[in-house]
């Protein structure tokens, strides 16, 4: 349950698009880091009290490494400039019943400029879509994609397996000037346009974007226990199901690592192979990069065999795409492994991209019956 702590502001430290972080001198004494949205409880100053949920980082979690500014007591935010005792400016519940809940714009809804066009949408048109697991996938993926076809116009969906607000990544704030536009979907909330389902996500990328290549993956804050269903990003698979039920085409960014310490997570990681393996029940695109050493490459093919009649594995060429993930705008980090540290992971994204590119430069296939 909730750790509150309450203290006083001592200074901010840094900020990006969405959040800000703090220095929080305790009541009771110590000091804590902090992080603020500042569209949910207003913007902090030196000084203002806050009260904090300090649970993530009182007990260590990897990506929870703050605590969560729930109010500035002393000084509330003024109400939004729209009207919120209408429908005018959105109805569109996030975090729904928790104390923090927004109130939201979904961009298929009445009051949405973009209702005409998504009332009528129902299919992608074979829009490549590349589904990952983890969050820190995204910017390998658009490294690879940029290698080849460096003026796509890409769209991300964040998806409510890691953090709900948009705002947490530091990574999506790098990438801004790279993306067409953010969608949250799902609780998710904060994105350039906000969904309610991933279906309605999928069809603002592609009619309202107007999208090249989509990429859905989760927020920072991967959810696991350890089991082989007890993890987020078994919503990588239903994510397929999603895509091909629209008429895109599912391009499968695979987990893979021979820098893990997990044995569940090298070679192809559990993850992967549960999320394509038994919850997509529509057939995606697996990209394998060629390029990997050869003791890791075998124990791929052999994690990947019993997938090859469900879906259809791509062996995508290399050739480039280090120089493209150095470039980077943002720094490329995984369970705390960089580039060097971890290749073959962010190397099995950046082909996952590459693959999507090609696709998108080719004829869309004709619509199928449904």
């Amino acid at each position: 349950m909730v750790r509150w702590r309450a203290g006083v502001v001592a200074g901010v430290r840094r900020r990006w698009a969405g959040a800000v972080e703090l220095d929080v001198e305790v009541d009771g004494g110590g000091s804590m880091r902090a992080l603020a949205y500042p569209a949910l409880v207003g913007e902090p100053e030196a000084g203002d009290r806050v009260l904090l949920n300090a649970g993530a980082l009182l007990m260590g979690l990897g990506t929870g490494g703050y605590a969560l500014v729930v109010a500035l007591p002393d000084r509330l935010p003024p109400d939004p400039p729209q009207a919120l005792d209408s429908r005018d400016a959105g109805h569109l519940v996030k975090a729904r019943y928790t104390p923090l809940q927004p109130i939201l714009l979904g961009v298929d809804e009445e009051a949405s400029p973009h209702r005409e066009v998504l009332a009528a949408a129902d299919d992608l048109a074979g829009l490549p879509v590349v589904t990952a697991d983890l969050h820190s996938a995204l910017p390998a993926i658009l490294a690879g994609v940029r290698a080849d076809a460096p003026g796509a116009r890409v769209a991300y969906l964040l998806t409510d397996g890691g953090a709900l607000p948009a705002w947490f990544s530091r990574t999506l704030a790098g990438l801004r000037d790279v993306l067409v536009g953010t969608i949250s979907v799902g609780q998710a909330f904060g994105g350039d346009l906000e969904a309610s389902t991933l279906h309605s996500g999928l069809l603002a990328a592609r009619h309202v974007l107007d999208a090249d290549i989509a990429v859905v993956a989760q927020g920072p804050g991967n959810l696991g226990t350890g089991t082989r269903w007890g993890f987020s990003g078994v919503a990588v698979g239903e994510a397929v199901n999603a895509v091909a039920t629209l008429g895109g085409r599912p391009v499968g960014s695979l987990r893979i690592s021979a820098a893990d310490p997990r044995p569940r997570h090298r070679g192809v990681s559990h993850h992967s192979l549960t999320a394509y393996g038994r919850v997509a029940l529509a057939r995606a695109e697996l990209v394998v990069p060629t390029e990997l050493d050869p003791t890791l490459a075998a124990e791929v093919d052999a994690a990947l065999r019993p997938l090859a009649e469900r879906h259809t594995l791509v062996r995508v060429e290399t050739t480039g795409l280090d120089a493209a993930l150095r470039g980077s705008p943002v720094p490329l980090s995984t369970m705390g492994r960089g580039l060097d540290a971890d290749h073959a992971y962010f190397l099995a994204a950046a082909a996952a991209g590459r693959h999507a590119a090609r696709l998108a430069a080719q004829p869309p296939p004709a619509p199928a019956e449904r």
